[in-house]
């Protein structure tokens, strides 16, 4: 099975204590089942460009962070997914902010697992498969 990392999920590695169960589930996922988008990318730019330590935040996403991870594009195939989407969510009075929506859509075209600890936003979402690991890591830290 393979995995697209949310934006909280990749966050969740470079806390300075985060929680060891997610660690664990994470070192047993092969490099080749880690993914990502280009969404959640810019959005941990944006993040580290307002911080108080810019620096430190960008070392982290280009040194440790891209060269381990498969960044996938918001392309045509994508947009056309979040489209559909959205439109559905709209008829059903449950709307989900723009760039939630575009990782979901790039985790559906994709055949993904969404790893997310945000499971409130993105679990209206028809069709998104959602893994637990870090959901259930703040549940139980142990």
């Amino acid at each position: 099975m393979a995995f697209l990392f949310d934006t909280d999920a990749i966050s969740e590695v470079f806390k300075r204590r985060p929680h060891p169960s997610y660690l664990r589930w994470l070192a047993m996922v092969p490099r080749a089942e880690q993914y990502t988008s280009a969404i959640s990318i810019g959005e941990l730019f944006r993040g580290a460009f307002g911080s108080s330590s810019p620096e430190r935040h960008l070392d982290n996403i280009e040194s440790r962070l891209l060269p381990n991870i498969t960044v996938l594009p918001y392309d045509v195939a994508v947009a056309r997914v979040y489209g559909e989407v959205q439109v559905r969510l709209a008829e059903l009075g449950k709307s989900l902010a723009d760039a939630d929506l575009q990782i979901a859509a790039t985790a559906i075209h994709h055949g993904l697992e969404l790893v997310t600890g945000n499971l409130r936003h993105f679990e209206r979402v028809p069709g998104l498969r959602i893994h637990r690991a870090l959901i259930d890591a703040r549940s139980n830290p142990a």
